[in-house]
């Protein structure tokens, strides 16, 4: 007879349900405690070693017996364990698991190949040795696991971002052979989907309401013992997920995903392995399930697997060609979106795209990036220059202080250039395939109406671990189901193809996608970014000096192998977490290497270029001076002298070219300019004049007076001092090295001067100076030489700090005597304003905020702009210009820039706007020093350019070898629009060319865009901010 209907109190029943899936409560009668059956141990062998061993070094090495409960270290030690096991005659017919938990992470190996990674932060604990057992099988088998002593996020003494633990100790929780249920993990998939649905949809809901009811009466009719009633309790599931939703139901695009930081809190050679347990993960997961797809970004990780793991890159091509990996992104790695040059961005997608092509036969049609810290508003140019008109990322849903308004919408760069862009409006890229995601990202999305697909990025993340089968059941289970959107297992291009036939509705963002958070990655570790501008200007001038000898030299061999691996390690260090400083210190250790390498390889190269340059050139042994820019620059240079001394000369250079450098018995001609001349009064004060810029420091080193002499214009506020250093309190809510809070300003604390510390240094003709010592506080102190060089439009700083504080975050500022709503400064290729007020929540949002070489504050007729030669952080409030200089965080690094700093800075008052006094010249001319060079034969006689630009608004920004070309003899220029105008210009070249055409920045020809040679120059057109690349084709050279 049926039971008569009950009463039922929803709390009571949905915990009922909740209880019967437990992993905590009554497993011993409920289902979750039969997922696993009958079990047995296995044989363990291990041993311990400091290095990260290949599997065939591993496996000759003399193993120990071991047992679980074993503990092994300290952290980024490996424990390798030979796991001997014979599988029972008695399941035969049964799913046979390897399990295996331990708190570090670990990789399964099988006949020498890595098979699967396991985690316990992944949830990812067992292994499937066979699914089915079969009479034939092997019972006796032999696996390693390879066990690294750091867990999924690092090693982190007692949070996730502290600095690591160095003797943290590591433990083998279980290790044993078991039969699982199939059925019951589908039920257990069931049961979870229906409390999700019950809980998501709340106790106002009908679907609510069925989904309890549902999984309550398949409770009633389940008897884990008894698995004869499993059918019944699926049969009910499968009748309630069968009943479909409408036509009108949103779509969710589920794609796998495994975001891997290429460093962060662990060291680089981490992620290497970290890549492959992983990917041999996903592996297995596309074989047993072939709709599942999964998304894979980043060039240089992939490269790692070819050369550490050929096996496992061979199966990634073979499920790339079945559709189902899909490289994305198109970039090296997925690096910061602000700090990396504009040429540094292109060749992250020159290196990636091309190594993209030929590992698996196509470029990327989308951009991924969605765990950096802003997007710079040149971004959408460079992105459609490389061939990509789609952009995933979510970091904006970080935003501290405004919600941003779309998840899909236009974005428009600085040049007018659009790309649809979408983030998934769950805000993340770790999705596991729970109910609550899949209606977060339907409630959540803010272009409801406008567009009716959504992108769903699920598997775990950050540490790496990727997609787990339950995950796939889930998503798989909730396809098409009445009060769910509709879920189908998809790939980025069919969201992107689904976004863009919805896109007539779509809203447009025009300029910067600025991340309200994080703005203390700009200044944390000064030292990478130091690193990072030094060697960015060291590739450029190599490109361009080498380039400039295959033009000139039969004989001379472009080194383009080695500036590739230059530009890659330039390019790693790029990355998100690296460049940035939010990494442990163990990273910043590496990335400095590797910026040394860059650093010592590329002056050898600069240095055989210039060999080749004036190999044959009649002249003196001695000195050449090169000018790597596309101007005339007259400057004052330090020339070597016998015996390591230096003498000044003022030198004279063409654009990109060179001059003989003058001897020291050679006569100087008559300066052009008034001298510097150096006064120092009776009350301390010193003041430098150059008949340009006159320059007064108080007695403690603080600048009363900046006056254009011209129009003896003062550039300081009234009664203010410039070349202030203030020191601010800097304690964040919690990420420490990431963020500086807006109420760090509340703390500002300006750092007095002693008086008398001020002396003059060089005392004038071609250069003036002035220095002083500043004691910031017990334990941190600077020194600064203030220069003033012959007709020079600006006066430098050049500074030394020993730093040695906690939590604290140093500036200097300039109060201006100038007033302006907005202030200018400059990012990749280009410039865009920022409001000096704080009017709105966007705009005060904005308190720190990043440039690269210069920053402007103008009125119609005047301005000041301040320089630097590797500083990021900055801001403009009211008439205040600040450099932000150094920060003292101490998690994730505790050591994080401690020590000595030397970096420059410089301010040029200027007439009129900053484009027509020569801003943007002065602060390249600042970053790219004039180069004397030694040569080995006879330095030439006289001057040489190989190129000139007519219009001063023009940047000739790289001149390089193209990548790849039918004629060996060929060369790249990029060139951009700097002032934000339309202008027509002439490029004028002495080099031989004999073809000239327009190309994208991957280097691909424009079919149409042939130009004309007349008179050995280039008519070319330029709209605002627009960059564009020339193919130079040479003539042979004369043997």
């Amino acid at each position: 007879m049926a039971v008569a209907p009950f009463l039922k109190h929803w709390r009571t029943t949905f915990e009922r349900v909740q209880k019967f899936v437990s992993p905590a409560y009554f497993t011993d009668c409920n289902l979750r405690g039969r997922l696993f059956g009958d079990s047995c141990p296995v044989t363990l062998s291990s041993f311990l070693t400091s290095e990260r061993l290949t599997y065939g070094e591993a496996v000759q090495q003399d193993f120990s017996p071991a047992q679980v409960g074993d503990r092994f270290g300290p952290t980024w030690w490996t424990c390798w364990f030979r796991v001997e096991l014979v599988i029972p005659e008695a399941w035969v017919g049964q799913e046979v698991h390897l399990c295996w938990q331990s708190d570090g992470e670990s990789l399964v190996w099988r006949d020498g190949e890595p098979v699967q990674g396991l985690t316990n932060e992944g949830e990812k604990t067992s292994y499937v040795l066979t699914d089915k057992l079969k009479e034939g099988d092997p019972r006796s088998l032999t696996l390693y696991v390879e066990v690294a002593c750091n867990g999924l996020l690092g090693a982190g003494k007692g949070n996730i971002i502290a600095a690591p633990d160095p003797e943290k100790l590591f433990q083998l929780t279980q290790a044993r052979l078991a039969v699982f249920h199939r059925d019951v993990h589908k039920l257990l998939v069931d049961l979870e989907l229906l409390l999700g649905m019950a809980k998501g949809l709340g106790e106002h809901d009908q679907r609510s309401f069925q989904a309890l009811y549902t999984a309550n009466q398949m409770v009633n009719v389940c008897d884990p013992a008894q698995p004869e009633t499993y059918s019944a309790a699926k049969a009910l599931a499968s009748k309630f997920f069968g009943q479909h939703g409408g036509e009108s139901q949103h779509t969710i695009h589920a794609m796998g995903h495994c975001h891997i930081d290429t460093a962060w809190l662990w060291p680089f050679k981490e992620t290497v392995r970290k890549c492959a347990r992983s990917w041999s993960t996903t592996v297995r997961l596309m074989e047993q399930n072939t709709d599942f797809v999964f998304a894979c970004s980043q060039a240089q990780q992939l490269e790692w697997v070819k050369n550490h793991y050929p096996g496992l890159h061979a199966r990634l091509q073979e499920f790339a060609c079945r559709g189902q990996f899909v490289p994305v992104g198109g970039t090296w790695v997925e690096m910061d979106g602000n700090l990396p040059s504009g040429e540094s961005m292109v060749r992250q997608f020159l290196q990636g795209q091309n190594f993209f092509l030929q590992e698996f036969g196509k470029m990327c049609s989308e951009f991924w990036l969605p765990d950096t810290f802003g997007y710079s508003a040149q971004l959408p140019q460079i992105m459609s220059g490389c061939g990509i008109k789609r952009f995933l990322t979510q970091k904006l849903s970080w935003n501290l202080v405004n919600s941003f308004p779309h998840h899909t919408f236009f974005w428009e760069g600085l040049d007018g250039s659009r790309v649809l862009v979408h983030f998934p409006p769950g805000d993340s890229y770790g999705m596991q395939g729970s109910v609550e995601e899949v209606l977060k990202t339907v409630t959540n999305n803010r272009d409801k109406g406008r567009t009716n697909h959504s992108g769903f990025l699920f598997g775990f993340g950050d540490g790496g671990g990727g997609p787990t089968q339950t995950m796939l059941d889930r998503l798989k289970r909730l396809g098409n189901t009445d009060g769910l959107p509709r879920v189908q297992l998809s790939s980025p291009g069919q969201l992107f193809t689904a976004l863009e036939r919805d896109s007539v509705q779509l809203c447009t963002w025009v300029g910067e996608l600025f991340l309200e958070l994080h703005n203390g990655t700009y200044t944390t570790h000064a030292q990478l970014k130091k690193r990072n501008r030094e060697c960015e200007q060291i590739l450029h001038d190599v490109e361009m000096l080498s380039s400039l000898a295959l033009a000139r030299s039969a004989h001379f061999l472009y080194p383009a192998a080695q500036l590739q691996h230059l530009w890659r390690l330039l390019l790693l260090n790029q990355f998100h977490d690296v460049l940035t400083g939010s990494c442990i210190q163990l990273v910043a250790e590496d990335a400095m290497n590797y910026y040394e390498d860059i650093h010592s390889h590329g002056n050898t190269l600069l240095n055989a270029a210039a060999a080749a340059l004036c190999a044959g050139e009649p002249g003196p042994k001695g000195l050449l001076v090169i000018n790597t820019l596309p101007w005339k620059r007259t400057e004052v240079l330090a020339l070597p002298k016998p015996g390591g001394a230096h003498s000044l000369a003022l030198v004279t250079v063409p654009s990109v070219g060179y001059a003989p450098a003058p001897t020291p018995t050679s006569l100087q001609p008559l300066l052009p300019q008034q001298p510097v001349f150096v006064v120092q009064e009776t009350d301390g004060s010193v003041t430098l004049d150059n008949g340009i810029i006159r320059v007064r420091l108080d007695p403690t080193g603080c600048l009363t007076s900046l006056v254009l002499v011209a129009s003896g214009r003062e550039a300081i506020a009234e009664g203010a001092l410039g070349n202030q250093f203030v020191l601010f309190d800097d304690v964040p809510l919690y990420w420490d090295a990431w963020d500086v809070m807006d109420y760090h300003l509340e703390t500002r604390k300006p750092v007095r001067g002693q008086a008398g510390t001020l002396a003059v240094g060089t005392e004038g003709g071609l250069r003036g100076s002035a220095c002083f010592l500043l004691q910031i506080s017990p334990s941190s102190r600077l020194s600064q030489e203030v220069v003033l060089d012959i007709g020079c439009p600006y006066v430098r700083f050049h500074t030394e700090v020993h730093w040695h504080e906690a939590h604290k975050f140093l500036k200097v500022e300039f109060p201006a005597r100038i007033r302006s709503p907005q202030a200018t400064y400059e990012i990749q290729f280009g410039h865009l304003q920022r409001p000096t007020h704080y009017n709105t929540s966007w705009d005060w949002a904005r308190y720190e905020v990043w440039a690269h070489r210069w920053i402007d504050l103008s009125e119609c007729d005047f301005g000041l702009a301040l320089l630097n030669n590797c500083k990021y952080g900055t801001s403009v409030r009211g008439n205040v210009l600040s450099l932000s200089l150094l920060r003292a965080p101490k998690a994730p690094d505790v050591t994080a820039d401690m020590g000595r700093h030397e970096f420059t800075y410089a301010l040029m008052p200027h007439k009129g706007s900053f484009q027509e006094a020569g801003v943007i010249h002065a602060a390249y001319n600042l970053n790219f020093p004039l180069l004397a060079l030694s040569a080995p034969s006879p330095a030439p006689a006289t001057t040489w350019s190989a190129f000139s630009v007519s219009s001063p608004a023009v940047v000739l920004e790289t001149i390089k070898q193209a990548e790849k070309s039918h004629q060996p003899r060929t060369l790249v220029l990029r060139l951009y629009e700097a002032y934000g105008s339309h202008v027509d210009c002439w490029l004028y070249t002495s080099l031989p060319v004999q073809e000239a055409i327009l190309c994208d920045l991957l280097e691909q020809r424009d079919p149409t865009g042939h130009l004309s040679l007349q008179d050995n120059r280039l008519k070319l057109t330029f709209s605002p901010f627009q960059v564009k690349s020339l193919l130079l084709v040479l003539q042979p050279p004369p043997n």
